[in-house]
């Protein structure tokens, strides 16, 4: 240990592996009280799975597109003492995503709960409406209640949950641990087509609305509380966030691929480099895959940490087209869904490693949106197919040609083509994901989101080995944007107390 800093914690070397949202809001927050930070990230960017690739109109995103909760990264530049605005440039967008149906029908949902019930009823009847509108006082109740203890809590409990849960008798149906989002939505609304879109919710977090629990209908909360797009793609906000680590001392090396984690009598030393580089650690943060540890990848000495993530099921994957074209249709917006005309099958194949044959298909028009004409030219696109991970299926063969059979075909009957086709570097697939982030499986979203209790067995941000913390999306509380931030606070408070205690 170094000196005291003005915070009395004694001064450390902390050593944060990965810089995803995760491992850069610990960089952030540890930086704040005074530490010494490194951040090593074996890419050559930074923003982890919120990566962008090139293209003709620009860099693409393709990772995650959907930024709610802004309030996390808010708290996040805060504590750096800057202000997330000075930095990023986030625009709300009030239509939150653009539907469609086989059968032709559209449906537009709106931040403003009263836009999105007269949608509702213009599309679906009076009653839909009445429906949609309890269930989304419903998601409000739920939010209000389950995210302090759950989503806020770094190390949420049974008890904590369950008390949440008495406070809402009138909901007592949906925190059932035999209802799934499926069978919930089944009370909730007459009309199928409202039961498949919200169900899709199941997917933030890699999970089938079959399997998944009810309490996920949350998320409708999060997305009606605002939906934010970050002008130049996601990846810019990840840069924002090193860019600030950067103005106060942290350190980024980027190329920099870790090897192991040494740790002597239960507690870490040093980070070892691929190169043969050792970097001294009083604290190190894994903010990558947890599996990654638990199968070894990270050496020996640190393999005992998240066992349970080389059992417990993964998540979803995806096929992720990334590219730039001109394209046909008139009434894109930013986030667009395509839906499939049967999601019981197309969950059920996924759920036995199987391909759907007939995808939902995602939609991100990066350059649409609140605020931006109507693009003339080539503009950039990103586009999603729920995938099931390696450990579920063997990679197809032909699999970029099966993908791309899938997804321009399906598009095609709705009325949307690209010009030109994508080029097959457009496109990665799980065994991509599991070559970019290795230990996952290619797996998105970690351990999978099925049954009651699986938030509550996703790893915390302490471990076993002394001076080793987790964060990212593979961690408590979970996948997205602002949830992977979350851990890296989480794993930060951790860190701060436990130094407070020696």
């Amino acid at each position: 240990m170094q000196s005291e800093n003005p915070n009395r914690f004694p001064v450390t070397r902390a050593v944060v592996i990965g810089a995803g949202f995760g491992g850069l809001s610990a960089a952030m927050m540890l930086r704040a009280a005074g530490h010494e930070v490194t951040v090593l990230e074996r890419h050559d960017w930074v923003g982890g799975k919120a990566r962008s690739v090139p293209s003709d109109a620009g860099p693409v995103d393709a990772g995650p597109t959907v930024l709610t909760m802004r309030h996390v990264f808010d708290a996040v530049f805060a504590a750096s003492s800057a202000r997330l605005e000075d930095y990023a440039k986030l625009v709300p967008e009030p239509l939150l995503a653009r539907h469609f149906w086989p059968d032709g029908s559209q449906l537009d949902l709106f931040s403003d709960r009263s836009a999105s019930i007269d949608a509702v009823q213009a599309f679906a009847g009076s009653g839909a409406a009445r429906e949609f509108a309890a269930f989304a006082e419903e998601a409000e109740t739920l939010f209000s209640l389950f995210d302090a203890p759950m989503i806020q809590s770094g190390d949420p409990s049974v008890v904590a949950l369950g008390q949440a849960a008495l406070k809402a008798p009138r909901h007592l149906g949906t925190l059932s641990p035999f209802a799934t989002l499926a069978s919930r939505l089944k009370s909730r609304f007459k009309d199928a087509r409202l039961r498949q879109l919200f169900g899709r919710y199941a997917t933030y977090v890699g999970g089938s609305p079959l399997q998944s629990p009810a309490l996920l209908s949350l998320i409708w909360q999060a997305e009606e509380a605002g939906v934010w797009r970050v002008e130049g793609g996601m990846h810019c906000l990840a840069q924002a966030m090193a860019n600030r680590l950067n103005e106060v001392g942290g350190h980024i090396v980027l190329g920099a691929d870790v090897r192991k984690v040494r740790a002597g009598l239960g507690q870490v030393t040093a980070v070892e480099l691929a190169s043969g580089d050792v970097i001294p650690a009083d604290i190190v943060v894994f903010a990558g895959d947890p599996r990654a540890l638990a199968t070894g990848l990270l050496g020996q000495e640190v393999a005992k940490v998240a066992g349970i993530t080389k059992t417990a099921r993964r998540s979803l994957s995806a096929r992720v087209w990334s590219f730039a074209a001109t394209v046909s249709h008139p009434d894109l917006t930013h986030h667009n869904v395509f839906f499939a005309a049967d999601p019981v099958s197309e969950f059920e194949a996924l759920d036995q490693g199987d391909t759907p044959e007939d995808p939902t298909l995602y939609v991100c028009a990066e350059d649409r949106g609140t605020g931006l004409p109507t693009p003339t030219g080539p503009e950039r696109f990103e586009i999603i197919l729920n995938a099931a991970p390696l450990t579920d299926a063997a990679p197809e063969p032909n699999e970029v040609e099966l993908c791309r059979q899938l997804t321009f075909p399906t598009l095609q009957r709705f009325g949307l083509t690209f010009a030109p086709d994508p080029p097959d570097t457009g496109l990665t697939t799980p065994t991509g994901f599991e070559a970019l982030f290795p230990g996952s499986a290619g797996s998105l979203y970690g351990q999978s989101p099925h049954g009651m209790t699986a938030s509550l067995k996703r790893p915390r941000a302490r471990t076993v080995i002394g001076g080793l913390y987790l964060a990212g999306g593979g961690t408590h509380p979970g996948a997205g944007v602002p949830m992977a931030a979350l851990s890296g606070q989480h794993a930060a408070a951790a860190i701060l107390t436990d130094l407070a205690l020696i």
